[in-house]
């Protein structure tokens, strides 16, 4: 039987982001995937105007009714939290599924190239810091490990700065870490802790220099599937390193960028 994932994210009505990328992903990596929206956006935020319909209500209904019919999941995915009610119901349910063996993968959405995304402030991380502590893989990237660990934001920070941030996310509670989007020593790479073997790794990349908003959820989605797949965290990602990198290169022609990575076009490279 196909293992079981939840995702809990954001549903964009227009892009390529979210839910609407890590679906199709996992599924063609062989996971039955269920979602749990936080909440239905109008388009993706890069446009620059956007309508955000809050779900909290629906999310805790939703989530009574499957602990009463019994519904589990080998693996929970979080992405977009809306409100600190939400991250204090997202954080409860997985702690609770924690405890049952459920795999928990946090990616605390809250900014990039070390500014908050529209919206998001200091209310935002410490909602994170609460996910943060229950969950076995953590994936910020350089900007939110900064964020949740109170360190200053550096534009090419030492190998030593970049372990320090991941010591301080597992002292908030992480097992294992991988922040992406590091620049360390002009070298591109995500930098890891796999807490499973006890050790740090990092895996470096070419960057191309452009910006497809939910490149973070497909790099989540296949390091999870992965994962779920039982490949070892570092094998794991180098495939979502190496996928995530294929699929911008093969997007580089897009005239919407902002609309972020067709998926469904480039499902036979998993």
């Amino acid at each position: 039987m196909n293992k079981q994932a939840l995702l809990i994210n954001d549903l964009a009505g227009y892009g390529k982001v979210a839910l609407s990328v890590m679906i199709p992903v996992m599924s063609k990596m062989g996971v039955n995937v269920h979602n749990l929206p936080t909440a239905l956006v109008s388009n993706t935020l890069d446009y620059g105007k956007f309508e955000i319909l809050d779900t909290t209500d629906y999310m805790k209904s939703s989530l009574k009714i499957w602990e009463e019919l019994g519904f589990s999941f080998d693996a929970i995915a979080t992405g977009f939290i809306v409100n600190n009610q939400q991250s204090e119901l997202i954080s409860e349910y997985c702690s609770r599924q924690s405890k049952k063996g459920t795999v928990i993968l946090c990616d605390p959405i809250m900014g990039d190239d070390g500014s908050f995304y529209p919206k998001m402030g200091a209310e935002t991380v410490q909602s994170m810091k609460k996910l943060i502590s229950c969950c076995d893989y953590a994936v910020p990237n350089y900007t939110e490990a900064v964020f949740l660990t109170g360190h200053e934001y550096e534009e090419n920070p030492t190998d030593e700065h970049i372990e320090r941030l991941i010591c301080d996310l597992r002292g908030l509670g992480a097992k294992s870490v991988a922040i992406t989007s590091c620049i360390s020593q002009n070298v591109h790479k995500v930098c890891c802790y796999d807490d499973k073997e006890k050790r740090f790794f990092s895996v470096p990349f070419d960057n191309i220099p452009v910006r497809f908003p939910g490149t973070g959820d497909i790099f989540s989605s296949l390091m999870l599937g992965a994962v779920m797949n039982g490949k070892s965290m570092e094998k794991s990602v180098e495939g979502a390193v190496r996928l995530v990198r294929l699929l911008i290169e093969k997007s580089l022609s897009n005239e919407d960028k902002l609309r972020g990575i067709d998926i469904e076009s480039y499902l036979g490279e998993f």
